[in-house]
């Protein structure tokens, strides 16, 4: 047999192989509601955004309902210099005025939001994009934190302005989106008792709703391949209580931290699993969720 033939039937093996792998998760997750996280600099990559687009159409299309809740940090930054709007961070959350939350509110509703609607319409798919505000989809209350001088051990409460965190989600028109053909494409962002605009960070928005439609799966796509441990190592799966047990050993440290906690709020919402893993790897969703090994770190209830 020729080489080229013989090239040929290994390239359909392996593909093949990849179908027969992906079947008993097709069969298991047919139904269900997968909350997908999506930002990091895999957004600034139109190839890895068409890429991304192609796989959440082809969960729709197996039977899986995907809601995507998209970040736009970078992009908010570049907006703001723009229009020379100050703006500054204060334990890692962006102190957001009145004009700032105005810019937030048009980059991610607007050219964040419609670029992926775009995206996963080119696809095939079938994408709506929408806010916090449509559907009172999240109730938001301003974030509130405090932080105590080191030399005076004084406590202050720190005011990020509209920087908010979900009071209360309601899921009825995801509900509603869910039983059509539609995708939806949620910017974070909120409404306040007095129908003022939260800028929420996407992590919490993507948890939050998870929760609340009861989500099988929270992939949470960023541009980290998932938590290692102290040997540089992926830790391909943790229990609650092992993450939670490697936050205080300082093994999750810096950034990873707020990202794992909002991966154990959603699991002890009742999601079955939260998962973070890199965006910047081509079809990513699809190798975390249809192959044995999985490809971020994955984290469940477990046992006890």
């Amino acid at each position: 047999m020729a080489e080229r033939e013989q090239n040929e039937i290994d390239e359909l093996l392996a593909k093949a192989g990849v179908l027969s792998e992906a079947l008993p998760f097709l069969r298991r997750y047919s139904g269900k509601t997968f909350v997908v996280k999506y930002g990091g600099h895999a957004m600034g990559d139109e190839d890895l955004v068409l890429s991304f687009a192609a796989d959440i159409v082809l969960l729709k299309q197996v039977g899986i309902n995907p809601i995507v809740v998209h970040g736009g940090g970078p992009q908010i930054g570049a907006m703001l210099e723009r229009l020379q709007i100050k703006s500054e961070f204060v334990d890692g959350l962006r102190v957001t005025g009145k004009a700032a939350v105005e810019v937030v509110e048009m980059v991610l509703s607007g050219s964040i939001n419609k670029s992926l609607v775009t995206a996963v319409n080119r696809m095939g798919g079938l994408a709506v994009g929408i806010s916090g505000k449509d559907g009172n989809l999240i109730h938001a209350r301003k974030l509130r934190r405090t932080s105590r001088d080191s030399d005076s051990n004084i406590e202050r409460v720190l005011d990020f302005g509209y920087v908010g965190e979900p009071k209360t989600v309601d899921p009825r028109v995801l509900e509603t989106l869910a039983a059509s053909e539609i995708i939806p494409i949620i910017a974070p962002i909120g409404v306040g008792d007095r129908g003022e605009t939260y800028n929420i960070n996407a992590d919490t928005v993507a948890g939050a709703i998870a929760g609340a439609v009861g989500a099988t799966r929270l992939v949470m796509l960023t541009d980290v391949p998932g938590v290692k441990d102290k040997s540089d190592q992926l830790i391909p799966d943790m229990t609650v209580k092992q993450a939670r047990a490697a936050i205080e050993d300082g093994t999750v440290h810096g950034g990873m931290i707020p990202k794992v906690e909002t991966c154990l709020d959603a699991v002890e919402e009742g999601v079955e699993a939260a998962v973070s893993s890199n965006g910047r790897t081509e079809h990513a969703v699809l190798l975390e969720l249809f192959t044995e090994r999985g490809f971020g770190t994955a984290i469940w209830m477990g046992a006890g």
